[in-house]
Protein backbone atom coordinates (compact mmCIF):
# COMPACT_ATOMS: atom_id res chain seq x y z
CA UNK A 1 0.00 0.00 0.00
CA UNK A 2 1.83 3.24 -0.81
CA UNK A 3 2.10 5.85 1.52
CA UNK A 4 3.32 9.20 1.52
CA UNK A 5 6.91 9.62 2.56
CA UNK A 6 8.11 11.40 5.79
CA UNK A 7 10.48 14.50 5.07
CA UNK A 8 10.49 15.83 8.27
CA UNK A 9 12.36 12.06 9.36
CA UNK A 10 14.85 12.34 6.80
CA UNK A 11 15.55 16.10 7.65
CA UNK A 12 15.23 15.00 11.14
CA UNK A 13 13.07 17.91 12.27
CA UNK A 14 9.76 18.19 13.97
CA UNK A 15 6.96 19.27 12.09
CA UNK A 16 6.73 22.91 14.24
CA UNK A 17 10.43 23.68 13.67
CA UNK A 18 9.77 23.16 9.78
CA UNK A 19 6.93 25.39 9.62
CA UNK A 20 8.71 27.75 11.85
CA UNK A 21 11.42 27.66 9.03
CA UNK A 22 8.92 28.00 6.00
CA UNK A 23 7.12 31.21 7.91
CA UNK A 24 10.52 33.11 7.43
CA UNK A 25 12.01 31.30 4.25
CA UNK A 26 9.77 31.80 1.52
CA UNK A 27 12.23 29.75 -0.61
CA UNK A 28 11.63 26.80 1.95
CA UNK A 29 8.25 27.46 1.69
CA UNK A 30 7.62 26.92 -1.73
CA UNK A 31 10.23 24.29 -1.79
CA UNK A 32 7.68 22.17 0.70
CA UNK A 33 4.58 22.77 -1.61
CA UNK A 34 6.88 21.64 -4.49
CA UNK A 35 7.48 18.37 -2.54
CA UNK A 36 3.92 18.28 -1.18
CA UNK A 37 2.80 17.84 -4.77
CA UNK A 38 4.95 15.51 -6.11
CA UNK A 39 5.02 13.26 -3.41
CA UNK A 40 1.12 13.31 -3.79
CA UNK A 41 1.58 12.29 -7.34
CA UNK A 42 4.10 9.39 -6.31
CA UNK A 43 1.22 7.76 -4.48
CA UNK A 44 -1.53 8.55 -6.81
CA UNK A 45 0.68 6.91 -9.38
CA UNK A 46 1.69 3.87 -7.15
CA UNK A 47 -2.11 3.54 -5.88
CA UNK A 48 -3.07 3.09 -10.03
CA UNK A 49 -0.10 0.74 -10.58
CA UNK A 50 1.39 3.20 -12.89
CA UNK A 51 3.87 2.24 -15.13
CA UNK A 52 7.13 1.22 -13.28
CA UNK A 53 8.86 4.16 -15.52
CA UNK A 54 6.45 6.48 -14.69
CA UNK A 55 6.85 6.16 -10.72
CA UNK A 56 10.44 5.97 -10.92
CA UNK A 57 10.74 9.24 -12.87
CA UNK A 58 8.37 10.71 -10.44
CA UNK A 59 10.28 9.28 -7.10
CA UNK A 60 13.55 10.75 -9.26
CA UNK A 61 11.98 14.10 -8.97
CA UNK A 62 10.66 14.00 -5.66
CA UNK A 63 14.28 12.80 -4.34
CA UNK A 64 15.42 15.83 -6.21
CA UNK A 65 13.31 18.53 -4.32
CA UNK A 66 14.12 16.70 -1.23
CA UNK A 67 17.84 17.08 -2.05
CA UNK A 68 16.97 21.00 -2.90
CA UNK A 69 15.32 21.72 0.50
CA UNK A 70 18.53 19.49 2.36
CA UNK A 71 20.92 21.69 0.72
CA UNK A 72 19.01 25.05 1.23
CA UNK A 73 18.68 24.18 4.81
CA UNK A 74 22.26 23.98 5.54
Amino acid sequence: MPVKHDLLADLNMTRDAFDAKKKTDPRLSELSDKYKAIDAQVVAAEESSAADDQVTQLRKKRLQIKDEIVAHLK
